[in-house]
């Protein structure tokens, strides 16, 4: 069961950064300028960042298993459709909704992780989660990149389309539904239907206004932008922010449910996750447009760069999964983790056009292997 539900996850984050590398091959497919073509990107991380927080009331609602066969099969087939787009404004819409249909794959597959572990072996449930969650965005730019340059960028969406069939079968004939959900969903079904139609309407400002402005903010000038679109999604995110936390922790039924947030070692696990997939996306998005753009790499070389990372983080974390089988104090390992994250960044800061492939290389692992050490830890510990 681990190995059935570990790769939709897989093949859903797979997807955040695998189209990076290609991106410049899209846009010129389809007649399109870089600048409109980072939408590609931009709208499938948005529709992913909405779904995400209410994953646990659809699961609750619709069962979990329902839910998570329902994503997968939407997820698949509006990979087909981004593969056979005809234009850019197609390819965003059908990336909108691959996006929503991943959102709720991660913490689906987490649920069903937990459930079938016992609390003693939790911590190698979370390593197993980590390979899918942590080497998908490390590999997808060199994945992305041999197979733009070997076949097509299409491929980049249509691999996932027998990845996907072959998941959708795995979890139909494996998955179940524990008792304590089918309980829960009975009583939700006995009681009247409420709906956080106000909550998920924050969410959905929240959520979009967030992404598009850290996503076109340094091509619109930031808070210099004479149009005022920066400002104004500024303002929408904050209001958007501080109404949805109000709202949720005042509503009887909340869509996003903060109160264990209340929880201390569930709010700085969630702190020290936040941040450490801040800097590697940053970085896996970021990376493979300087070295295409001004070192002139092709895709496939730009994101041969990106891969050496992945192999220490398949190395490192069968170690951090063992330490953890042993009773070593997740809070050292979470902390080792940021520190290799820390250098990483800062050698990485330090970068110029003078370097050669190798220099892009080793500041990458160590940020990779940074987080690669402290996601484990942190999961089991929230």
């Amino acid at each position: 069961m681990a190995a059935v539900v570990v790769v939709p996850t897989f093949m859903e984050v797979l997807d955040t950064t695998i189209a990076v590398v290609a991106l410049r091959y899209i846009v010129g497919g389809l007649s399109a300028t870089v600048d409109d073509g980072e939408w590609v990107l931009t709208s499938y991380l948005a529709a992913n960042a909405i779904i995400l927080p209410i994953t646990g009331w659809l699961s609750a609602h619709l069962g979990r298993r329902n839910y998570f066969l329902a994503s997968i099969a939407i997820f698949t087939l509006s990979s087909l459709l981004c593969g056979m787009a005809g234009s850019l404004g197609q390819l965003i819409l059908f990336r909108v909704i691959q996006g929503l249909a991943g959102g709720g794959l991660q913490p689906s597959t987490q649920g069903v992780l937990l459930d079938a572990f016992p609390p003693e072996k939790q911590g190698i449930a979370m390593t197993l989660f980590g390979f899918a969650a942590l080497i998908a965005p490390v590999v997808g730019p060199t994945l992305g990149g041999w197979i733009t340059d070997s076949y097509s960028w299409r491929w980049v969406f249509l691999i996932n389309v027998p990845v996907g069939l072959l998941a959708l079968a795995g979890c139909y004939a494996l998955l179940r539904d524990p008792d304590y959900l089918v309980t829960q969903r009975t009583e939700l079904r006995k009681q009247p239907f409420h709906f956080d139609s106000i909550g998920l309407s924050l969410l959905v400002i929240v959520m979009v206004c967030w992404e598009v402005m850290l996503s076109k903010g340094q091509e619109w000038d930031w808070l210099g932008d004479p149009f005022w679109r920066v400002q104004t999604l500024a303002f929408f995110f904050t209001a958007g922010l501080v109404g949805l936390v109000f709202w949720e922790l005042r509503h009887r039924n909340p869509l996003v449910n903060f109160r264990p947030m209340g929880e201390r070692n569930f709010a700085a696990c969630c702190i020290v996750i936040f941040c450490a997939y801040l800097v590697l996306y940053a970085a896996s998005t970021s990376l493979p447009g300087l070295l295409q753009s001004l070192f002139g790499y092709d895709a496939l070389s730009a994101g041969l760069v990106m891969s050496p990372g992945g192999l220490f983080a398949v190395l490192a974390m069968p170690i951090v999964g063992r330490l953890l089988g042993r009773g070593t104090d997740a809070r050292w390992l979470i902390a080792a983790g940021l520190l290799l994250m820390t250098a990483g960044n800062y050698w990485m800061s330090q970068l110029n056009l003078d370097i050669s492939p190798v220099q892009a290389v080793w500041p990458r692992v160590l940020v990779v292997a940074g987080l690669a050490v402290c996601f484990a830890p942190a999961n089991v510990a929230a």
